[in-house]
């Protein structure tokens, strides 16, 4: 039996060199008369050591990294095909402590399995939950949702269960569930490791929402910077209806539903879920007046349940185990794991998926190492880009939707952009405004207006014209962008301004006494 060596191909490991590196394996192993078996996995998660390298043995796989192309002949001459010592060994990656400390639920196979293999998948405990589903009535698979505690993983943190259960209990004569995979916050990327590692997982969380509501087709709005997912998706989804897992009658149930991968047009608008609806319906991305809500008149008019590709991920898991398995993850309302994302100024960048409750001192320091740049850490941006800054004061608040509420900022979609001390911050805040001055759809006036009147006031703040009379104007008119936008668009982009604001007044010119 020919050895395996695995060389993932998720985007970031592939930006690194992850080809070539497959390339120089594959030649230097027929060079050699070396019979391998090459398998191009996913990532782990542990950027930093990409591309990362791994073969099995007896005690488990063993990692190499980063590997370079020039690394390879001397890896095969220390015999690494069998765990062979190297400069570059890593030992077993399940020790690795990155990845050792984490709390892998949604994303535990990825970087295990051959993304694209139905083998690897149910071999891994895939399709468990939707086999059980399928013996389940609509009605109970919601129950074990709601019970799970589980909350949409994109920003809102809305109650999945609910959403559910407002769509099953619509009369109509079609439903439709809708993944929201247009993943447009700086520093993310859980939603692309999952579509590109561990695409059936995507897949078999939104059958599992299919079956529960009475919907029979499904749609992944992707974004149009994600190519690698998109055809690994479309691959996965041939794959998967191939097999029954898809189709007019799932696995022989009786059961039918059906989907399709979507390109977006690159809007940052069309992340808000009835931007993305329009979209989908091949009309211009702009927001929707609520009500009617979606859940009642969707896509098309129709039902339809609306979450993002981690919260769709993490129901194989709800269903397979069991809702109370995973609630007893986290804290308080926040229940189940997050896969934070570590980007930014950060010395061990990639994915941690930790219980809600863990600190961002862990993560930066524990898991992130610090800065790359060997500098103190004076602020993150948590939640994408019209997330709140958080000062180094508050890294011990435990990562909790609720706290972190309680505190002027949102977790959204675990996103963690580090800056060193080095940072301006009224040039973030002036960054923020701009931002949603360019992405705005327009639609309403607080949004449209207000945040090319606030890029206009930072501008006067920190040239200290007037500056006591324009602070007040900011925050008079962040308070009308945080109440009277129709999306969280306008009403987010006061966040980052107000705590960039307060936390670090003297960026702006100004004292505590000054920007309270």
């Amino acid at each position: 039996m020919n050895t395996r060596i695995y060389v993932p191909f998720d985007s970031t490991a592939l930006s690194l060199g992850a080809d070539k590196v497959a390339q120089a394996i594959a030649a230097e192993a027929a060079k050699r008369g070396i019979a391998i078996e090459l398998v191009r996995n996913g990532s782990r998660g542990a950027f930093f050591l990409e591309p990362l390298v791994e073969v099995p043995t007896p005690a488990g796989r063993v990692a190499y990294g980063p590997v370079q192309p020039k690394d390879v002949a001397a890896l095969f001459d220390a015999g690494f095909v069998t765990g062979g010592q190297h400069a570059l060994s890593l030992g077993l990656t399940d020790e690795i402590g990155y990845l050792k400390n984490q709390e892998r639920l949604t994303s535990a196979r990825i970087g295990l399995t051959d993304p694209l293999s139905l083998d690897d998948y149910i071999d891994h405990g895939g399709f468990v939950g939707l086999d059980n589903a399928l013996a389940m009535s609509g009605a109970d698979v919601v129950k074990e949702v709601t019970e799970s505690g589980l909350r949409g993983r994109g920003g809102a943190a809305f109650p999945t269960g609910i959403k559910w259960n407002t769509v099953l209990g619509a009369v109509a004569d079609r439903k439709y569930v809708v993944c929201n995979a247009d993943e447009g916050d700086s520093g993310t990327f859980s939603d692309r490791m999952i579509m590109e590692g561990d695409p059936y997982c995507l897949i078999e969380g939104m059958t599992i929402a299919g079956i529960a509501v009475g919907a029979t087709q499904g749609y992944i709005y992707l974004r149009s910077e994600y190519p690698h997912a998109f055809a690994t998706l479309k691959e996965a989804i041939h794959r998967a209806r191939a097999a029954g897992w898809l189709g007019d009658n799932v696995r022989n149930s009786g059961k039918a539903f059906e989907l399709e991968v979507r390109l977006g047009a690159g809007a940052y608008i069309c992340g808000e879920e009835t931007s993305l609806l329009e979209s989908l319906e091949g009309k211009r991305g702009i927001v929707r007046f609520k009500p009617p809500l979606p859940a009642l008149e969707g896509l098309f008019g129709k039902p339809t349940v609306i979450n993002n590709v981690i919260s769709l991920a993490s129901v194989p898991t709800i269903l397979a185990q069991g809702g109370a398995f995973y609630r007893d993850f986290g804290m308080g309302r926040s229940r189940g794991t997050l896969p934070f994302q570590l980007a930014g100024n950060i010395r061990r960048g990639g994915l941690v998926e930790k219980a809600f409750g863990v600190t961002m001192n862990e993560l930066i320091h524990d898991f992130g190492g610090g800065t790359l740049s060997g500098r103190p850490v004076r602020a993150v941006q948590v939640g994408g880009p019209l997330g709140a800054y958080v000062p180094a004061s508050q890294f011990d608040l435990p990562l909790d939707y609720e706290e972190y509420a309680k505190h002027g900022a949102m977790i959204g979609h675990g996103g963690i952009v580090v800056f060193d001390d080095t940072v301006d911050m009224a040039h973030m805040a002036r960054y923020a405004m701009e931002f949603c001055a360019i992405e705005s759809c327009g639609k309403c006036t607080p949004c449209r207006i207000g945040s090319t009147r606030g890029v206009e006031v930072i501008d006067r703040i920190v040239a200290n014209d007037n500056r006591g009379r324009n602070i007040a104007l900011l925050q008079s008119l962040c308070d009308t962008m945080l109440n009277g936008s129709l999306c969280a668009l306008g009403g987010m982009a006061p966040y980052p301004v107000l705590s960039a604001l307060n936390h670090f007044p003297e960026d702006f010119g100004v004292d505590k006494t000054e920007a309270a």
